[in-house]
């Protein structure tokens, strides 16, 4: 047995010791108990997920290509301008091996080089074979339609008018299909009374892939008031993508108190997407790179939230900001649907063979 002040310091200490027990067992509840009342406080938030969304087919394969090139031929794969307009897509690339260029002077002749999914200039590849690069197309064939289009009417004598948006790289690759000068190109409805030529002139036009579907149909309609006998394609060139996710905005907008557009600042159609949304009412409509870079003060008393996500911009990304939706309310998901998407492009022989 221990006594005297050892024995008053083994006291003081297995009391201390009991003290020390005892405080997180209080706190646990109180913690606990805090949890319980934010968890029973949350606000409810019905999310209204577009259908279809993300990535469409001529994304797809331009991803899968750089991925392929990255495996058969290694590290590193360069790719002329960014593959697809995300940068989630990019710097993910960039981690399996890809190197990202402006032009193909800064390509080595003996690695291979990835053009991007929206079309380049014929020089592109003009100077790719004067350099006897390895060189693969991710031209969406979308697009590759519009390029045919438009070297059809021009070989059939008629002038080309563009609709479509100044220095974005597709209306740039197509532009530069033909001589200079060969095509005209209008952004708005301005700017067909811009246009210097006679009512009668041999006319047609073709139209970037990831425009407005209704701001298209308007210039197509001044155009046509102006030049009667203007030729069209045989079918629209504005993407089926960019149509369906439109049509999935139009439909959920309107009970929507915010919407949110995932995808990159420098995406069309992601663009596009919010201004669809705020032609159909609802006023608080914004471009979202990721959950990360959300200002929840602009949810505010939000009670229905729309969600899509532009054609380049991976599902990853959505299902982050749903959980995080999660995390801080209590979540209703509901999905809207304007049909499926069935299309599949094939990658170039090159690849599969």
């Amino acid at each position: 047995m221990i006594d005297g002040p050892a024995s008053a310091i083994l006291k003081r200490r297995l009391g201390l010791h009991k003290a020390r027990q005892r405080r997180p067992a209080t706190n646990i509840y109180e913690c606990n108990e805090a949890r319980m009342t934010d968890s029973t406080q949350r606000e409810s938030l019905t999310i209204l997920l577009a259908s279809p969304r993300g990535f469409c087919a001529g994304v797809d394969r331009a991803i899968k290509i750089v991925e392929v090139a990255l495996e058969k031929h290694g590290a590193p794969v360069y790719v002329r301008h960014e593959i697809v307009h995300n940068r989630h897509v990019v710097e993910d690339l960039e981690g399996k091996g890809a190197v990202f260029v402006d032009e193909l002077d800064e390509v080595p002749n003996d690695r291979p080089v990835v053009f991007s999914a929206h079309g380049v200039p014929k020089s592109v590849p003009a100077e790719a074979e004067r350099r006897n690069m390895i060189y693969l197309d991710a031209t969406c064939p979308l697009v590759s339609k519009v390029h045919h289009e438009a070297e059809h009417q021009y070989q059939a004598g008629r002038r080309i008018v563009m609709i479509g948006h100044v220095g974005h790289p597709e209306v740039v690759g197509t532009m530069g299909q033909l001589p200079e000068g060969a095509i005209i190109l209008v952004e708005d409805i301005e700017s067909v009374d811009d246009i210097d030529l006679a009512a009668d002139v041999p006319l047609a036009y073709i139209t970037q892939t990831t425009l407005s579907v209704d701001d298209t149909a308007a210039i197509v309609a001044a155009l046509r008031r102006r030049f009667p006998a203007i030729h069209g394609p045989g079918k629209e060139d504005i993407c089926y993508a960019t149509t369906n996710r439109q049509a999935a905005v139009k439909s959920m907008a309107p009970q929507c108190d915010a919407l949110i557009v995932v995808g990159s600042p420098n995406s069309s159609n992601s663009r596009r997407l919010v201004e669809v949304a705020e032609s159909m009412g609802c006023g608080n409509a914004f471009l979202l790179q990721n959950a990360s870079a959300l200002d929840w003060s602009r949810l505010g008393s939000v009670s229905t939230l729309g969600v899509t996500a532009g054609a380049s911009a991976p599902e990853t990304l959505v299902q982050e900001l749903i959980d995080a939706c999660r995390e801080r309310y209590d979540v209703t998901l509901e999905t809207v649907s304007v049909g499926d998407e069935t299309v599949h492009f094939n990658l170039p022989r090159a690849l599969s063979a």
